[in-house]
């Protein structure tokens, strides 16, 4: 097979569907090349948490692109279902950020005050009033953080909106194609070698997640790697919580529809393994229900794990490669690859179209930061 695009994207996750979508919808010819199948790897993975002040602290541009990610979404959810058909169960009854010692809460406090710059509505609650808003928390807390505007979803549905809404508006996806390397030309990219045969294509965008390295060799392998983290879900028929659960450290409760809860993660990096550990299993369900005591009566429905790419400073991969004019990067989202794909989609495929990015801050995540020395 032979064919040409103005654009290939290299990764059917959540990212290179978001990139994918918006490019076909501003009329680019684009076409999806992914090993496996949509949404196989971390998109399929994730608990679908829309956590913007939750799992970000830090004040600084990764902050504030997920805040404006985040705000994408009603409306990005409502156009997909109309194209698509696909509702992706979008929940917006806000999160709980959980202290469990007092060491915690004096913590946690402060973060509130300095999220409350961001959103208002951002405030700290004491251990009655986290009981109040969330009855079934265990009253034994130290506090929480309310953070109503941060949501979540279920990340496989919104993974497949994107991809269906990408084909809504004429691009193509082929699955089980696998991409070898680039194909060159004086020094330039002009398309791929596959597994299901070649492709050409004006530009390239590669959002492979953990295993983008293997075809950009300007990412060191130490600076782009997996982190496992293994989940479990348990259902009820019982009453469920209604808002996410979540403490600093990364753990999470999140109610899904029909009485499911999504428990996780653990965190192990470097591993490319997919098995989940009885340990990882029992660490979240004791975990779970010191936090959630109902949940002791939920029944065990399964357990998986997915590959997160994270990079050395936390903060993902953005934009042009620094020695290919049309080969771009969009990779190393770790956690918060659900959460940012409205906004990194926006963006890439506005860059991929000759525009300067509308955001100030989007070159903090160039690439060339690595090649700089900073770490």
């Amino acid at each position: 097979m032979e064919a040409h695009y103005d654009a290939l994207v290299i990764g059917g996750g959540v990212i290179g569907a978001s990139t994918a979508y918006q490019l076909s919808k501003m009329g680019y010819k684009v076409a999806i090349l992914e090993k496996n199948q949509i949404g196989c790897e971390a998109s399929g993975a994730a608990a679908g948490i829309l956590g913007a002040q939750a799992e970000i602290d830090e004040e600084g541009p990764l902050l504030e692109l997920a805040i404006r990610s985040r705000a994408l979404f009603p409306n990005l959810v409502a156009e997909l279902k109309e194209k698509t058909n696909i509702d992706v169960e979008l929940i917006q009854k806000g999160l709980l950020k959980v202290a469990t010692t007092e060491a915690e809460a004096n913590v946690l406090q402060d973060k509130a005050e300095r999220h409350r710059r961001w959103d208002s509505d951002v405030r700290w609650l004491s251990p009655d009033a986290a009981s109040e808003a969330e009855p079934l928390l265990t009253p034994d807390t130290y506090g929480a953080i309310s953070i109503p505007k941060d949501g979540q979803l279920m990340p496989a549905k919104l993974t497949h909106a994107l991809a269906h809404g990408a084909l809504y508006h004429q691009a193509a996806i082929y699955e089980n194609c696998h991409v070898h390397h680039f194909i060159y030309d004086n020094k330039k990219v002009v398309g791929v070698r596959t597994s299901a045969g070649n492709f050409y294509s004006d530009q390239v965008m590669v959002s492979a997640g953990a295993w983008t390295k293997e075809l950009v060799a300007a990412i060191h392998p130490k600076h782009l790697f997996p982190i496992k983290g293994e989940c479990i879900s348990l259902t009820t028929n019982q009453p469920s919580i209604q808002k996410t659960i979540f403490l600093d450290e990364g753990f999470y409760i999140v109610p899904k529809a029909g009485g499911r809860v999504v428990i996780g993660a653990t965190k192990r990096a470097h591993d490319y393994t997919k098995h989940v550990s009885a340990e990882a299993i029992e660490f979240l369900i004791s975990k779970a229900i010191s936090l959630v005591p109902s949940l002791a009566n939920a029944s065990f429905e399964k357990a998986w794990a997915g590959l997160r790419p994270q990079t050395v400073d936390g903060w993902p991969y953005l934009g042009q490669h620094p020695e290919l004019d049309n080969v771009y990067l969009a990779c190393g989202h770790y956690r918060n690859g659900i959460l940012l794909s409205a906004i990194t989609g926006k963006i890439m495929a506005e860059q991929m179209m000759g525009e300067h990015p509308k955001h100030s801050f989007f070159t903090a995540f160039r690439l060339q930061r690595e090649m700089e020395g900073t770490y």
